[in-house]
C-alpha cells in the first residue's frame, strides 16, 4: 500500500508542476545564470569558454521562497491529497472516520510540511547554505535525473555557490515527522515510526526535486536569486 501511495504522491507533484511557468537553470557543476555581457568572440581569435555565474539569493528572495514552500497552493495541495489517501487507509486508526477526522489528516500533514520546510530554511540560514532548487544547464534526461536527485541531499555555499552536501536537507524531513509523533499523533507512536515517516518525506522530497527539473522549475526562487 505504502508504495502505491508513494506512486500517487509523485504523480500529483507532476500533475501540479504542470500548472506553474519554468524557473531559471542553473550548470550541473555548481554554476548559475549565463553572462548576457559577454563580448562576441572574433573568428581569428580562440575565446576562453566562460562559466555562468553563481549569484547568491537576497535575503528577500530567501523569505518569499520559504513563504511559498510553506503556505503556497503544493504544500496545501498535498496536505489534502495525502489526508485524502490517509483517510482511505485509516492512517492513523485513532482518528477514526468521517469529515472531523478527514480534516485532522489534513492538518496533520500541513503541520508536518509545516515543520519540515521551516527546519530547513532555518538550519541553511545558520549555516550559510543556499538550499534552494537551481535546475541544471545540462542536457539528456540522465545527467538532468542525477541532477535533481543530488540536489536533494546537498547545497551550495560560498559567494561561487560550491555544492557540498547540506545537513539542513537531510535532517529537516524528520524534524518534521518526528514533531507530529510527538506532538500530536496517538501515543502508541514512537521514535521509530517518526523515522519511517521521515524517510517517506524525504523521497517525497526526491520526486518534487524531479518535478521541479522536467517540468516546472521554481520561479518564485529564481526570479530574484
Amino acid at each position: 500500500m505504502m508504495s502505491v501511495r508513494i506512486g500517487i504522491l509523485l504523480a500529483a507533484a507532476a500533475g501540479l508542476g504542470a500548472l506553474a511557468p519554468a524557473g531559471n537553470a542553473q550548470a550541473a557543476a555548481g554554476t548559475g545564470f549565463s553572462s548576457t555581457n559577454v563580448a562576441a568572440p572574433t573568428p581569428d581569435k580562440p575565446q576562453p569558454q566562460l562559466e555562468p555565474a553563481y549569484r547568491r539569493p537576497t535575503e528577500k528572495a530567501k523569505l518569499r521562497g520559504y513563504l511559498f514552500d510553506t503556505f503556497g497552493p503544493y504544500p496545501i495541495a498535498g496536505a489534502v491529497l495525502v489526508g485524502a489517501i490517509d483517510q482511505e487507509d485509516k492512517a492513523p486508526p485513532e482518528w477514526g472516520k468521517g469529515a472531523a477526522a478527514y480534516g485532522e489528516r489534513v492538518g496533520s500533514n500541513f503541520g508536518i510540511e509545516m515543520v519540515t520546510t521551516t527546519t530547513r530554511y532555518a538550519l541553511a540560514e545558520a549555516l550559510g547554505e543556499d538550499t534552494l532548487y537551481y535546475r541544471c544547464e545540462c542536457s539528456g534526461v540522465f545527467r538532468r535525473l542525477g541532477h535533481a536527485l543530488i540536489s536533494t541531499v546537498t547545497a551550495r555555499v560560498g559567494p561561487e555557490g560550491t555544492r557540498r552536501f547540506s545537513v539542513p536537507d537531510l535532517v529537516a524531513p524528520y524534524a518534521g515527522t518526528m514533531t507530529a509523533v510527538y506532538g500530536w499523533y496517538p501515543s502508541r507512536f514512537n521514535a521509530k515510526d517518526g523515522f519511517r515517516m521521515g524517510n517517506y518525506d524525504l523521497l517525497g522530497f526526491v520526486g518534487e526535486n524531479i518535478a521541479r527539473e522536467f517540468i516546472y522549475g521554481d520561479h518564485t526562487r529564481c526570479s530574484d536569486v
